[in-house]
């Protein structure tokens, strides 16, 4: 697959998904519309398409792309059960050293909050410690970082694979960078400062799909590895970081909205797959 359509796709979703994040802060999406939700409501919604994109791409893309290679169903889904322990266990490291740093740097006086890289959003609102910038940032570029191997995984599989897993990429990132930019605005004091800081994380992402460029061009008889592998983190932002984040006791109306959005994240991703399978 050619390196440039590649680079093309990974600055799209990683620094694209920064400023698109950025622009729905402008508007308002931040902090509009918090009501039972508990957050801004078209922010939820942005969950809820995420998680439907993710889910998509995985089980309706990149998991039958992988089957497809001719390789045996069971070290196949062995490498899935892998990944989804080995992204569990990266958590939990992430959380224990912002724990830690946390304990270390203001003891017992209340201040500050434990912020790994899936959880941006997820504690945005709470008051952020002007030392926690850039451990934020460190998580985030390694997450983008990931999100540009994945992303040139596909791609050396299919083009229209690369295509929609960039897509489900960018579904997910624009609420975590929301949560990002909300925090670092606390920390550095200059919305445009975080805006910066926060793009220079994205651009890791492009750096990631070089590197898995090249690493699936020297190992392409493990493809199918990649794209399972890619398949667990997809999985896992989905169902560990995102649907959780949706886990409340809501009424009818809000429930019905989170479902819709849902629905609406999987049929795009089946939407953009079939426009681009009738191109052929």
């Amino acid at each position: 697959m050619s390196l440039i359509t590649i680079l093309f796709a990974t600055f799209a979703a990683g620094i694209g998904s920064v400023w698109l994040a950025a622009a729905l802060m402008r508007l308002g999406w931040k902090d509009a519309g918090t009501g039972p939700l508990g957050r801004g409501a078209a922010e939820q919604h942005l969950l809820s398409l995420a998680a439907g994109a993710l889910m998509a791409t995985a089980f309706m893309h990149l998991l039958p792309e992988a089957l497809e290679s001719g390789r045996s169903a069971e070290p196949l889904f062995t490498t899935l059960l892998g990944g989804l322990v080995f992204f569990f266990l990266l958590d939990k490291a992430e959380l224990w050293h912002h724990g830690h740093e946390h304990h270390h740097h203001h003891g017992s006086n209340g201040e500050g909050h434990a912020h790994g890289h899936h959880e941006g959003h997820a504690h945005a609102s709470e008051p952020a410690v002007r030392s926690g910038g850039w451990a934020v940032l460190t998580g985030d570029s390694v997450h983008c970082f990931g999100d540009g191997i994945l992303i040139a995984s596909a791609f050396m599989a299919d083009a229209r694979l690369g295509l929609v897993a960039a897509l489900a990429v960018l579904a997910h990132e624009v609420p975590h960078h929301i949560g990002d930019l909300a925090v670092l605005r606390q920390t550095s004091g200059s919305r445009r400062a975080a805006l910066v800081k926060v793009s220079l994380a994205g651009a890791v992402t492009p750096l990631g799909g070089l590197v898995g460029w090249w690493l699936v061009d020297q190992l392409v008889a493990y493809l199918p590895f990649f794209l399972v592998v890619a398949s667990s983190s997809f999985i896992y932002v989905a169902l560990a970081d995102l649907i959780p984040q949706l886990q409340k006791r809501l009424g009818a109306r809000e429930t019905l909205a989170q479902v819709a959005w849902l629905l609406v994240g999987i049929a795009l991703v089946a939407a953009v797959s079939a426009m681009l399978h009738g191109h052929d």
